[in-house]
């Protein structure tokens, strides 16, 4: 204690000794090391986020963008013409996504930063809407698409739009060319293939659906654009699968989405939308604001947001480029297949992604082989203990009877983590083979009927297990 009798430890100074608020507004203020204290202590409880392997965002940035970050807190990213630089920095990244993606004027299309992925992708199918509607469109728009992020299903509801989600059919696990015809009619606004599916992180053969509604438009003059939903894939084909042909290529595709804070390696609440060519985007759907004496086009569904998160973007594109990007990204694929390998080894398990390049994104997704006394649900629940987060699920509707698991790696795993994640697995399954789960047990009901592992754990309803799976993504 001091002369004057005050604490001199943090953990005996007023505020500290009395429950944090809980319920309405606190009354008294409190030193601002007790308020940050009481703050920092509470989410200890949360999982450390370089082992969330159920989400797809960001979890490892360099301390140079944490310093950019901190130096833009204030800098609200639509205030153009008080932040000019900022504004140029963030159409640079447009210019450079465009020529990324091969936009055939990639210097003067048009696209824009957002807060992510889900931003992006409903300002793609708005403009898709806008365009129908000035070709004549009546009635109820609708869009196709397979099994999708939930941003869709928001898209569709809060726009009025209907979705037309094609069933998954036999074992299929993504939306294949020969389904979308069927779909399609003079109402459809756009198809919207999935190019890193967030169920399974497979890619979907957007050349092919693109092929598919070419043949559709040949027999009935019906002319239907692509959104590409490329959340992730769209900043992981361009440097490890450029053979892939998914993008601006296709002249059927007018806009693309995607993440820049997933596998774009930006720091949380970065996201992009661009159009093939300048007159994809609607004029209606365009802002004009101030810029530097003239005025810039401006286009979101958000105003006011943080400025670092599009100046950081523009850091890590400057600061690797095409080679960087391709090593770290062939660096996590590469980390992928080893733990990819090493499930195959270690489990009864079948393996439904295993992080080729080829087919999907830096993700593993797999499956129960055989039959065991404890479910995949059980495994999620054993490896968490460890501090892993790994996603178990259901599959979308019409394969809601199959559980999967899905690890999604991002940069800054490593094979030492895929090792230690492996070691992990072992040990619970040996845990849960020693104790089994009264629920997982292979039993007998009052009945008489038989349940296997995987049935005998209530699933989630497929609305929450969406939303599960599309909580990583946004």
């Amino acid at each position: 204690m001091t002369g004057n009798l005050e604490p001199d430890d943090l953990f005996a100074m007023p505020g500290i000794k009395r429950p944090a608020p809980h319920r309405g507004f606190p009354e008294q203020e409190i030193f601002p090391q007790v308020a940050y204290q009481i703050v920092h202590d509470e989410l200890l409880l949360d999982g450390v986020s370089r082992m969330n392997l159920a989400t797809f965002c960001t979890t490892w940035v360099d301390d140079q963008a944490r310093r950019l970050m901190n130096e833009c807190l204030d800098k609200n990213i639509v205030d153009k013409d008080e932040y000019p630089q900022t504004a140029e920095l963030e159409q640079r990244c447009v210019r450079m996504v465009a020529d990324l993606w091969r936009s055939p004027d990639a210097e003067r299309t048009l696209g824009t930063s957002t807060t992510g992925s889900s931003e992006a992708a409903m300002l793609g199918g708005l403009a898709a809407k806008f365009r129908w509607r000035k070709n004549g469109g009546k009635g109820v728009p609708n869009f196709v698409c397979g099994p999708v992020q939930v941003c869709w299903e928001k898209f569709a509801r809060y726009f009025d739009v209907e979705i037309r989600q094609v069933p998954l059919r036999g074992d299929r696990l993504t939306m294949h060319p020969d389904d979308v015809a069927k779909h399609c009619d003079e109402n459809t606004i756009m198809v919207v293939p999935t190019f890193g599916q967030t169920f399974t992180g497979l890619f979907e053969d957007v050349e092919g659906i693109s092929k598919a509604l070419d043949a559709l438009q040949a027999k009935t003059g019906l002319d239907i654009p692509i959104h590409v939903d490329a959340a992730s894939g769209g900043f992981l084909a361009p440097f490890c699968a450029p053979e892939i042909v998914w993008d601006f290529r296709l002249p059927r595709v007018k806009s693309i989405n995607a993440s820049g804070h997933k596998t774009g390696l930006a720091p949380l609440g970065a996201g992009w939308a661009i159009w093939r060519t300048a007159a994809d985007l609607p004029q209606e759907l365009i802002f004009n604001v101030d810029y530097l004496g003239g005025s810039m086009a401006t286009f979101n569904l958000n105003f006011s947001r943080p400025g670092g998160q599009a100046i950081t973007q523009y850091y890590d594109f400057i600061r690797l480029g095409r080679t960087g990007y391709r090593r770290v990204q062939a660096a996590i694929y590469a980390a992928g297949q080893h733990l990819a390998k090493g499930l195959t080894e270690v489990g009864p398990f079948e393996l439904i992604h295993d992080a080729d390049p080829r087919r999907g994104i830096t993700a593993v997704s797999w499956r129960l082989s055989g039959r065991e006394n404890f479910n995949l649900y059980d495994l999620s629940d054993r490896l968490r203990t460890r501090g892993w987060l790994i996603a178990a699920y259901p599959l979308p509707a019409d394969r809601q009877d199959e559980t999967i698991m899905r690890a999604v790696l991002r940069h800054g795993f490593t094979y030492d983590m895929a090792d230690l994640l492996l070691a992990d697995v072992k040990r619970s399954m040996k845990l849960l083979h020693a104790h089994p789960l009264k629920t997982s047990l292979m039993r007998e009901d009052a009945c008489g009927f038989t349940h296997n592992a995987q049935a005998a754990v209530p699933m989630p309803k497929p609305g929450k297990a969406k939303s599960t799976a599309g909580k990583a993504k946004s």
